[in-house]
């Protein structure tokens, strides 16, 4: 009975010893990560983004009665800063990004909210609807790369969860209002999308270096190295002209 309990009680240390060091390792990893921060501007006079007529539907037109829409593919902040330009690292090797939430691609006024959505592979997001008119999510992938889908979403419908299996970048259309237009940009690795002032920040990237590639619709892409220090932060800043 004695050799049994010693037994026991060895089992009961070692899996203490396991379990601390796995959660030793974890803090020191979750230390060991950085990040890369930067902005991106829109060199020049950007170009007029023409108002859109949603007549097609009355529901859209009373919705956006106060803040008329316009084309988003040039999106441009009074400071410069150039809005929906998806940042990620080139050639990422390391693991799928953990996300403590789900991406929403949201269907509101009769527009994409947001404009892009920046994905990692595999990662879930979700497609909603706020409004109180009938919508139709219908992505175009490459059909040799990505599997496609066309599912309608009616007022008050629940979320639609979606992932991708490969990098793409997928335009995504409304049949039902021809206006509505964005993209989901799927990449391997952490990625983000600048903010309304052109502002963007990478998380969770470990130490090393990197090729950094901002993307901007259709398909203007730019590069830039950074080195980034365990817990620490590099920054790459980007222009573009059209």
């Amino acid at each position: 009975m004695k050799r049994q309990r010693n037994f026991v009680a060895l089992v009961s240390t070692i899996v203490l010893l396991c379990c601390g060091a796995l959660l030793l390792n974890q803090k020191v990893s979750a230390a060991g990560e950085g990040k890369i921060t930067g902005n991106v501007k829109f060199e020049g006079a950007p170009p007029h983004m023409r108002g859109i007529d949603m007549s097609k539907d009355p529901w859209c037109v009373k919705a956006n009665a106060d803040h008329p829409q316009h084309l988003e593919n040039v999106v441009v902040a009074t400071n410069g800063g150039l809005e929906n330009v998806v940042l990620y690292i080139d050639g990422w090797s390391g693991d799928a990004t953990v996300e403590k939430t789900v991406p929403v691609f949201d269907q509101k006024n009769c527009m994409y909210t947001p404009h892009i959505l920046g994905l990692d592979v595999n990662q879930t997001f979700k497609v909603t609807t706020s409004d109180q008119t009938a919508h139709n999510i219908h992505p175009l992938p490459n059909p040799m790369i990505n599997v496609g889908w066309n599912q309608s979403q009616p007022p008050g419908a629940p979320p639609i969860e979606k992932s991708w299996k490969n990098p793409e970048v997928i335009p995504v259309q409304c049949n039902i209002h021809p206006w509505m237009h964005g993209y989901f940009v799927v990449v391997k690795g952490p990625v983000a999308v600048t903010d309304d002032s052109g502002n963007y920040t990478i998380e969770n990237v470990p130490p090393g270096t990197y090729t950094v590639k901002a993307w901007h619709e259709p398909d203007t892409t730019q590069t830039a190295k950074v080195t980034v220090s365990a817990g620490g932060s590099a920054t790459a800043n980007f222009s573009f002209n059209k």
